[in-house]
């Protein structure tokens, strides 16, 4: 079933334009060009996402948003425009709009803010990904691991947090292994309805069942010859498990409605953030399936592991944001670099992602101060109490750890550390001999 996509516009050529855009990516789009029309619209349908201009001939997309939420309709809601106006921008924000984008508006940017919002199961990816080159010691242990590992046929299993980049590990293996140049799929086993996994995994026939109007490749045709990478393993219904361990052993699957094994070529990578032991020892998880799977082990480290990466990345996602965006920037306040030093990053590198883009786009100063970024620093192991960074030196109960991470990021450089915490590096030597961390 197709995602229905509201486009509030009242200039009728580029309504026409996203509306194409999105037809062409699978999406059935529908156009209005004011408030009252689209009020109209949304009463009579259920809409998946809105895309609104903030100025319209009647109304504007501030309003209708208002509305939504005054009518209890959580429909994902992104804003555009041409004037970017900070505080609409946080006015938006707390109504809970998922973006505000300014004019004109990209076609992949869109298409890809909009494959973010609807979470698909599965993204076929046929060319190399850009990925950003880490150089913290413990990624590097990792990028190791996955050129090691990635010439050989062994399937992995990649365990970390939400939002570490367990797919980028993935696609280093890919890209290092023989399958490169081959398609990368990867689906997010979270996501699978049980009732068309079987006909999503190995595909179906036309007239194999009720709405089968035309046959349909699965994940395993798609990715034939290359690597089919299933994230979030770890949620993947029981019964759906069975039905990949019975392919991952006897290497051969047969489409819904056809009576003709097909051989698999693929090589498996799989992902997860769950405890894969307690799933085993609870029942959530075939052991056997988990054996099959888990043949080579990586576990990719949080952010927080990393913090010499916290700064190249962030500039990483400024530059990109800054010309996605149209915004000029030229980098990050001393203030900022201690906050984001600080802060513990729960949400990994998805976190930074997102919180470098809100910067850039709100941001009215060409250096980002990146507001309202607190971290919680742990006082006595137990207990929490938000900072808003590792500012000058006061509290004993988490300077320590402050010194520890600055030093790091700063690969053990002195005076780079001192001007971090915003100490002279007189002070910063003390307190290291204090904390015997000479």
């Amino acid at each position: 079933m197709k995602r229905k996509i509201l486009i509030v516009e009242d200039n009728v050529g580029l309504s026409q334009i996203q509306k194409d855009w999105l037809s062409q990516a699978g999406y059935e789009a529908v156009t209005a060009m004011n408030e009252p029309i689209a009020r109209s619209l949304i009463r009579k349908t259920q809409f998946d996402l809105i895309l609104s201009d903030v100025r319209l001939p009647e109304g504007d997309g501030i309003s209708l948003l208002e509305w939504l939420r005054k009518e209890k309709k959580d429909i994902p809601f992104i804003l555009t425009t041409e004037y970017v106006s900070v505080p609409d921008v946080v006015r938006t924000i707390k109504l809970g709009a998922r973006d505000y984008l300014p004019k004109p508006v990209h076609r992949d940017y869109l298409l890809e803010l909009a494959e973010d919002i609807f979470h698909p199961v599965a993204i076929v990816r046929k060319q190399e990904r850009q990925l950003f080159h880490r150089t913290s010691p413990i990624i590097l242990k990792v990028e190791k691991f996955a050129r090691l590992v990635a010439p050989s046929e062994m399937s992995v299993m990649i365990l970390g947090a939400n939002g570490t980049g367990k797919e980028s590990v993935a696609q280093t293996i890919h890209d290092n292994s023989e399958r490169y140049g081959k398609p990368f799929v990867a689906v997010n086993c979270g996501a699978l309805p049980r009732e068309l996994a079987a006909s999503l995994f190995f595909g179906h026939e036309k007239g194999a069942f009720t709405g089968a109007d035309t046959a349909k490749s699965g994940y395993f045709d798609l990715a034939k010859g290359g690597t089919l990478f299933l994230d979030e393993i770890g949620t993947m219904p029981h019964e759906i498990q069975s039905m990949l361990l019975r392919v991952l052993q006897e290497n051969v699957y047969t489409p819904i409605g056809s009576g003709r094994e097909r051989i698999s070529d693929v090589r498996v990578i799989s992902a997860t953030n769950e405890n894969m032991e307690l799933a085993i020892k609870e029942g959530r998880f075939r052991e056997d399936l988990y054996h099959r799977l888990n043949e080579f082990e990586i576990r990719q480290p949080s952010l927080e592991e990393c913090p010499e990466d916290i700064l190249p990345l962030a500039e990483f996602f400024r530059e990109r944001f800054s010309k996605e965006l149209k915004r000029e920037t030229l980098g990050f306040t001393e203030n900022a670099k201690r906050r984001m030093l600080a802060y513990r990053w729960p949400g990994n590198v998805r976190e930074l992602q997102n919180r470098i883009k809100r910067a850039v786009l709100v941001s009215e100063a060409p250096m980002l101060d990146m507001d309202g970024l607190e971290a919680a620093v742990s006082v006595d192991g137990n207990e929490k109490t938000d900072t808003t960074a590792i500012l000058p030196l006061k509290d004993e109960a988490f300077e320590k750890e402050s010194i520890i991470r600055a030093l790091k990021a700063c690969n053990g450089h002195r005076e780079q550390a001192a001007g971090m915490l915003n100490i002279n590096p007189a002070t910063l030597y003390r307190k290291m001999k204090k904390y015997g961390l000479k």
